[in-house]
């Protein structure tokens, strides 16, 4: 099944499960014209689909509450119930039951393809497979004062950025919110918040298409935001004949090897989060070679982390990656990359011929 059929079929497929934003999937598909990278990213519904044939003796792999969606632009920070400064992944939307090494497939493979990467592919692997067996051993959320405290200086927030986050928010299209959706963001402010407006906006990659609406409140001297985001099942469920619940976005992100954002959470049909200039992802733009070998490291404790959640699965897993070749991780990726570059050269393609056609 060629690209273009795919995506069709899973847009179509998407419209059974939320009101699917046609302008945004018009951008989305522009986006993924951009490089193989964002293709990647705006793209799980084909990685599903084809990585069970790429890596097809992982298929035994004992299987995990797995992300799914696991990529460099997927991880964060937030401030937990302490306040601490947690960083770690952040987005489980196509969170799903399936073989462990998948998660670190698409890592792997996303860091192969990134353009601000420039470590090695074999150091990259070697990285995230070394810091994976790590959070399996020791499963514990990364806060950045106590572990990973070089992350600091990355994502620290300056005034310019500041000034820039609140740029944008005043530049999104105030909308009139469904009352469910508007019932729900006022439940999630503070009871004494004054909602100014509701907006809409685009954000990510994979996620274009589905709804998204923000509150925009002031409270007690400033303004606060939150974001609502329609919650569909994983894409994962859709290339295997199966419908995650919203339970598993909830599992993983407040499970009990993470100090969760006690902002996020999953409220009917909508997933629910703060939005805030200090929640933000490392700009890789800002790293050497040394500190993307450690980025990588502590991306993949943090998977182990995750999957350490799952009962007995660090056990399984730590025999199953016993009896795999070492540079496994390395292999598989790099199979994996070409398949994702070669899906984009024909999307290109594609997508040019439609324009030209006036599709």
């Amino acid at each position: 099944m060629s690209i273009d059929t795919d995506a069709t079929a899973y847009e179509n497929w998407l419209h059974d499960h939320c009101s699917v934003v046609d302008e945004d999937l018009r951008y989305k598909h522009a986006r993924m014209t951009k490089s193989p990278f964002l293709f990647l990213r705006a793209t799980f519904f084909r990685w599903a689909r084809q990585i069970e044939s790429i890596g097809s003796d992982l298929r035994g792999a004992p299987a995990v509450l797995a992300i799914g969606d696991t990529h460099l632009e997927n991880f964060g920070t937030w401030r937990d119930a302490q306040g601490r400064a947690i960083w770690g992944v952040n987005d489980f939307d196509e969170a799903d039951r399936m073989p462990y090494a998948f998660d670190l497939v698409r890592l792997a493979t996303s860091a192969r393809l990134s353009p601000t990467s420039t470590l090695g592919h074999k150091k990259a692997a070697r990285a995230i497979l070394a810091g994976y067996q790590t959070g399996l051993l020791d499963p514990r959320p990364t806060l950045l004062d106590e572990q990973e405290t070089w992350m600091r200086p990355l994502v620290a927030v300056s005034d310019a950025e500041r000034r820039e986050f609140w740029d944008e928010v005043d530049r999104t299209p105030t909308t009139e919110a469904p009352s469910d959706v508007a019932t729900r963001l006022i439940r999630h402010l503070p009871d004494d918040a004054a909602i100014e407006r509701f907006a809409t906006w685009a954000k990510g990659a994979g996620s274009l298409g589905r709804p998204r609406y923000l509150a925009i409140a002031r409270w007690r001297g400033g303004r606060i935001v939150r974001e609502a985001k329609a919650l569909v099942p994983s894409a994962w469920g859709w290339t295997h004949g199966t419908n995650s619940h919203s339970a598993a976005v909830l599992t993983l992100a407040q499970g009990g090897t993470r100090s969760p954002d006690p902002f996020f959470d999953v409220d009917g049909p909508w997933i629910f989060r703060r939005i805030a200039a200090d929640s933000r992802k490392i700009d890789a733009r800002r790293m050497d070679e040394r500190d993307q070998r450690k980025l990588l490291h502590a991306m993949g404790h943090d998977i182990g982390a995750i999957h350490a959640m799952t009962e007995g699965a660090a056990g399984a897993i730590a025999s199953h990656l016993e009896t795999l070749p070492s540079s496994w991780l390395h292999r598989i990726a790099k199979d994996a990359a070409a398949v994702v570059k070669r899906d984009y050269a024909d999307w290109a393609t594609q997508y040019t011929q439609r324009q030209r056609n006036g599709g």
